[in-house]
């Protein structure tokens, strides 16, 4: 697992194309907002949506494209082959993806914390990113086995990604006075909200009621991986 993992994060470096799906534009877009901080509301509202975007961007995006492409040049295939059982090859696959993000969003939320204020509880923010990365990690594997390709996966993962970071754009900006349980029952909604009540401070009571709409989105996405995920190329 570990030799698949070291091999991926090398490919990732590699090809360009990945690379800037999983780096450049996360990094990008997350510049663009810290620099616009003020006039979106602070850093309250800009580091949830820049953690629900880069996720998206470097998990769902990246991970359903590197499996669809990994698939369709049967490397899948002949890692069946090997020892290694099934979780094993699509954690090293998908590892280095985490770490990367992980990263990212270390140095990306430093620098807002720099800048302005620390969330007042850190350990919300840290749940409700993990939460986005188990979310969007099942999701990516169900539309990898949905994709025909690597450039195929534009397309399918544009109806998650859109609706999640739209989903973010409504809570964060409009708040949950109105449509509460469908802002938090869409995908990332209850993430946005518990990280930016986390920012501005939420009690540990509070939390879990946010958290369970996205869990419950995890559940579905890891439900269904066996269902649709595949080994073997797409025609």
């Amino acid at each position: 697992m570990i030799a698949i993992a070291l091999a991926e994060l090398r490919m990732l470096m590699r090809n360009r194309l990945v690379a800037l799906s999983a780096i450049g534009i996360p990094l990008g877009f997350a510049a663009l907002l810290i620099a616009a901080r003020d006039t979106f509301g602070g850093a309250a509202v800009i580091a949830p949506l820049i953690v629900l975007a880069v996720t998206a961007l470097g998990i769902y995006i990246t991970a359903t494209t590197t499996l669809a492409a990994r698939r369709q040049s049967l490397f899948l295939k002949r890692l069946r082959s090997t020892p290694v059982g099934d979780p094993g090859i699509l954690t090293g696959l998908l590892a280095p993806l985490l770490v990367v993000n992980a990263v990212q969003l270390a140095v990306i939320l430093g620098v807002i914390s720099v800048l302005g204020d620390p969330p007042a509880d850190p350990l919300g923010m840290v749940l409700g990113i993990l939460a986005l990365n188990a979310l969007f990690l099942g999701f990516a594997i169900v539309t990898a086995g949905l994709t025909t390709s690597a450039e195929h996966a534009q397309f399918t993962t544009m109806p998650l990604f859109l609706l999640a970071l739209g989903a973010g754009y409504w809570i964060t900006f409009t708040g949950t006075e109105e449509l509460a349980v469908v802002k938090r029952l869409i995908p990332g909604g209850a993430a946005a909200e518990l990280m930016t009540e986390a920012w501005r401070g939420i009690p540990a009571a509070d939390m879990l009621p946010l958290l369970l709409p996205t869990l419950a989105w995890v559940v579905v996405g890891f439900l269904l991986t066996p269902r649709l995920f595949r080994w073997e190329p797409r025609r």
